[in-house]
């Protein structure tokens, strides 16, 4: 799990180096024009954005064509894993900041969670008014973006959100 804070130089080296992982969730990927595609309106064509290829990745986005809607978060499977078919679940969330994969294995679906929850946290707040019930949910990780003397004894302060996000990672 790594936020790359819009990094595209850092999410090349880990697709390049983590080949020791399957799995690697991503906050806050870079979305770049790929190159030009042609167009009857743009002499010059309009521009493909997307994320980084890489041949032994699978890459899982939620799909946009607005770039100001571009997921806040992706996840990379290993291309050895594909047997598992996995399966993005934007039919069960449809947030840009919420990311739902399920895989089966020994014929039973399970799921990963990967979370961007910006400083308004807006994904936790979404996740707390919605009503999902999933089972097998196996990780659910992210940047909650949320500073609380819970998990940092050197932080004086104890925030509310820290309590809505234990309440959702419950219900999970």
């Amino acid at each position: 799990m790594q936020n790359v804070q819009k990094n595209s130089l850092i999410v090349n080296v880990l697709l390049e180096t983590l080949t020791q992982f399957n799995i690697i969730f991503i906050q806050e990927p870079p979305w770049s024009e790929i190159r030009k595609i042609p167009s009857a309106l743009n002499s010059k064509g309009e521009d493909l954005v997307g994320m980084a290829y890489h041949p032994n990745w699978l890459l899982f986005a939620r799909n946009t064509d607005n770039r100001l809607d571009s997921p806040r978060v992706i996840a990379f499977i290993n291309i050895h894993l594909s047997s598992l078919r996995f399966s993005l679940r934007s039919d069960i969330f449809n947030h840009r900041d919420i990311l739902l994969i399920s895989f089966f294995n020994n014929s039973v679906c399970h799921y990963m969670l990967n979370i961007y929850s910006d400083l308004s946290h807006m994904a936790l707040k979404y996740l707390k008014d919605i009503e999902v019930n999933i089972d097998n949910v196996l990780i659910m990780t992210g940047d909650f973006n949320i500073r609380d003397s819970l998990w940092n004894s050197s932080f004086p302060h104890h925030s509310s959100i820290s309590n809505d996000l234990m309440i959702i990672a419950d219900s999970f």
